[in-house]
């Protein structure tokens, strides 16, 4: 849980399921008078946006339910519940918790039209708040990245490496034949085939064989593309090249594999952009 401030008010942010909530139980506190979030949701335009809204982004919205509420929101003796408003049409666009931090949490696309019910200058304070924490968030994931990847590449330097290979050894076959370019150099000390092999064994899939590394051979392939560069200003000839780059790219893998601060960062890189 996080929480953002807007014109004096604490309000409280969720993350439920990748998505962010919002506390409307926190913004209502900003409103003057004794107002109720029922007093919202009985607003004919309140669940008329819910009902768009939900129709969007759950399938399993339940539209029997809605009409009948619809039909009913306005009424001067019509009050609904936030948790009555879910249980009956299985929303997911309003949320009500129990306990320490209890409260109605909406949807942010939501919590920024009940941001509206309050001011309209409200809603756009709201709005600017929010922006900057995902700002901040997206700042701080940028700098856990290159903090990770900076710990590897320490470690790479100062663990002993095990035996256990993780590239293929290139044969004698693959170090003596000519290669096009320096790229495909790295494709064979990494990955032990070129672009043009990994296309023609892949002839469905978009993009190149790097496109579809994952961040344990990215991390890899950057020291490798470093490493050889030193290599060709010592003049070392292409096959020679070639072994060096397949033995420091096996046990750079090996190590990289078995770090668990890495495989944790893959985890997340996915699953935040996803």
């Amino acid at each position: 849980m996080t929480k953002i401030s807007v014109k004096g008010t604490e309000i409280s942010v969720i993350s439920v399921e990748d998505e962010d909530y919002i506390s409307i139980t926190d913004m209502l506190k900003a409103k003057d008078g004794d107002f109720f979030i029922s007093d919202w949701l009985r607003n004919r335009n309140t669940v008329e946006f819910l009902g768009v809204w939900e129709k969007i982004y759950d399938p399993d919205f339940n539209y029997g339910e809605y009409a009948i509420i619809r039909s009913k929101s306005g009424l001067n003796n019509y009050k609904i519940s936030v948790k009555e408003w879910v249980e009956k049409t299985n929303a997911i666009g309003l949320k009500a918790t129990a306990g320490r931090y209890g409260g109605t949490y909406a949807h942010k696309d939501i919590a920024f039209e009940f941001g509206m019910w309050i001011s309209a200058e409200f809603k756009i304070y709201l709005i600017k708040e929010f922006q900057r924490l995902k700002e901040q968030e997206h700042e701080q994931f940028g700098w856990d990245i290159k903090r990770n990847l900076a710990k590897i590449n320490y470690k790479i330097h100062t663990d002993a490496i095990k035996e256990n290979l993780i590239p293929k050894e290139l044969t004698r076959q693959q170090i003596n034949q000519i290669y096009a370019n320096e790229a495909d150099i790295l494709n064979m000390a990494l990955f032990g085939m070129t672009a043009k092999e990994w296309r023609d064994l892949n002839p469905n899939q978009k993009g190149n064989i790097r496109d579809y590394a994952n961040v344990s051979q990215l991390v890899c392939l950057s020291n490798l593309e470093n490493l050889n560069a030193l290599f060709v200003n010592e003049n070392l000839s292409q096959d020679k090249r070639l072994i060096k780059l397949n033995q420091i790219a096996i046990q750079q893998m090996k190590l990289l594999t078995e770090n668990m601060t890495l495989k944790k960062l893959s985890y997340q890189n996915n699953k935040k952009f996803k």
